[in-house]
């Protein structure tokens, strides 16, 4: 059996009795929805017209939310349904990331993921789903897409159909009988800020536990707006109103959208990773690049004194605690990070990374009790290196598993400029650690900051080439954002680059400093922004 939906927009009348019927099913708390409807609205009056469209889980046959979900808190079932156990997810909101269509929430009450799962329960019960059996106009049709005398099989083999982003490859099991571009591509229409219902972005999935603190102050133009908001409610300081004027006209400026817009919408869910994840990756870079800077001086120049070696592994052990602090603060069910470990799903990176840096950590405290009692462990270098090397580039992977995200779909190049990253933070390093050092590091970062501007470069002119790539790179260059992107380019390689040059002394540390600084930015950037693309 396959289960799928089909959604017949001849018939939909927005009504929203499948929103209704689906949180009363399943008690789903105010502020998120596991289906929603969608308006848009083309044309000018008196020639105008309205469309609806019924947006929720896809069931995809490859479901990228299954694949990096490290705790099979999502799984797909022997008949398609793809399903979610939520006492097995940690709220790591990499699902989130994963979905092309938006259709993943943190539940404000358990703060674990939640969507749509066919009324798995009724299905096993022989029933329909709640949104089919409420439907007055019979618009949602449900049932087995690979049996040939099925209602739904005969409505996708003889109607003109379309499903929502097929160029992902997830083989969505949804589809829409008239549907229309611009009600499933989120890029073709811009959204009336003004309306009946624009209160609806107040406190929504992994952000509603901010909503009473904002009620007050509602605005669905852009995702920044929400960060603004949480900022303030948490600080108690002025909302940003650079991000609250501004960066919804960034967002949608190159959209020609005269003919068409949105006026009732899926509730932004806010940026998922926040500074906790660009910050887990510099630490990180920090962590394995102190360590492969001591093994190139092991295995070419004989290494480094046995007290500096100490200090240089015990920052390595201190970065990549930092490293697994970040980790667990990111996530909404901090208590259960060790269902990582204890319960892995080993296709996701997120597992196999949480894997690489607990044997990397391991490697590195024989390491240090190696040295420290002269215990004459030198092939521990060797194993040591690999896993630096694999910590620091792992998460180009993790974020390539994120389908959702145009820009990160470039893992090679991406996993190449963290390592060039480890590299450039372990030469700063060393230059504090082994001052003896300095000059062999000062050459290591020079041809570093070089190669880091390469990558960057290269991201820019010659980017993976979709509309939402197009888009983050407009606004990291020249958006909201684009003064972190450049402050990382001018402080983190241009200046460094110039003092490395022409001074030296403590000059060198302060351009190590910057440079460590640019880092920082530059995942920052690369992070956040592919974050504030809509995908629904």
């Amino acid at each position: 059996m396959n289960y799928g939906f089909v959604i017949d927009n001849r018939m939909c009348i927005g009504c929203h009795a499948c929103t209704v019927a689906c949180k009363s099913e399943h008690d789903i708390p105010i502020g998120v929805n596991r289906t929603h409807v969608k308006y848009i609205e083309k044309g000018s009056f008196p020639n105008n017209s309205r469309e609806f469209s019924v947006h929720r889980c896809n069931h995809c046959a490859d479901a990228p939310c299954v694949e990096i979900c490290p705790t099979t808190a999502l799984y797909t079932r022997a008949d398609g349904i793809v399903d979610f156990d939520s006492d097995r997810c940690i709220g790591c909101k990499s699902c989130m990331q994963a979905c092309p269509y938006d259709a993943l929430y943190i539940d404000p009450d358990t703060h674990t993921a939640a969507k749509c799962n066919y009324c798995a329960h009724k299905i096993d019960g022989g029933y329909e789903p709640a949104c089919v059996i409420v439907c007055p106009v019979e618009a949602i049709i449900s049932g087995d897409l690979d049996d040939t005398n099925s209602k739904i099989s005969h409505l996708v083999s003889e109607e003109e159909t379309i499903t929502r982003k097929p160029e992902k490859g997830t083989k969505p099991n949804l589809y829409y009988v008239n549907g229309s571009p611009e009600m499933l591509d989120p890029n073709a229409t811009e959204q009336d800020a003004n309306y009946l219902w624009s209160e609806q972005s107040v406190g929504v999935g992994h952000f509603a536990k901010y909503a009473d603190q904002r009620a007050s102050e509602a605005d669905n133009e852009n995702l920044l707006v929400q960060l603004a908001m949480e900022y303030s409610a948490k600080t108690g300081k002025p909302i940003d109103q650079r991000a609250i004027d501004n960066v919804a006209k960034e967002i949608q400026q190159d959209i020609d959208t005269k003919e068409t817009r949105r006026v009732y919408d899926s509730p932004s869910k806010g940026v998922l990773w926040g500074w906790e994840v660009p910050a887990y990756v510099w630490t990180k870079a920090i962590a394995t690049g102190t360590f492969l800077m001591m093994a190139v001086l092991h295995f070419f120049n004989g290494g480094i004194d046995a007290s500096s070696e100490l200090t240089g592994l015990i920052t390595t052990l201190i970065f990549m605690g930092l490293t697994g602090a970040l980790l667990v603060k990111d996530l909404d069910k901090p208590n259960r990070f060790f269902y990582v470990l204890l319960r892995p799903q080993w296709k996701s990176w997120l597992v196999r990374g949480a894997y690489i840096i607990t044997g990397f950590g391991g490697l590195v405290t024989l390491k240090l009790l190696d040295t420290y009692f002269n215990l004459g462990l030198e092939w521990l270098w060797w194993p040591g290196a690999m896993f630096a090397v694999m910590g620091a580039a792992y998460t180009a992977f993790l974020f390539n598993q994120a389908r959702a995200r145009d820009l990160w779909q470039i893992p090679i190049q991406s996993a190449t400029h963290m390592l060039v990253h480890a590299l450039m933070a372990g030469s700063v390093a060393m230059m504090v650690i082994a001052p003896e050092t300095r000059e062999g590091m000062v050459n290591t970062l020079l041809w570093g900051i070089v190669l880091n501007m390469v990558f960057i470069a290269k991201e820019i002119f010659m980017p993976h080439d979709t509309p939402d790539t197009k888009k983050a790179i407009h606004l990291m260059t020249k958006g909201y954002y684009s003064k972190y992107f450049w402050a990382g380019i001018v402080l983190g390689s241009v200046v460094p680059i110039v003092i490395l040059n022409t001074m030296s002394g403590s000059m060198i540390l302060i351009a190590g400093g910057l440079t460590l600084m640019g880092i920082f930015l530059t995942e920052f950037v690369r992070i956040r922004v592919p974050q504030m693309i809509p995908l629904s």
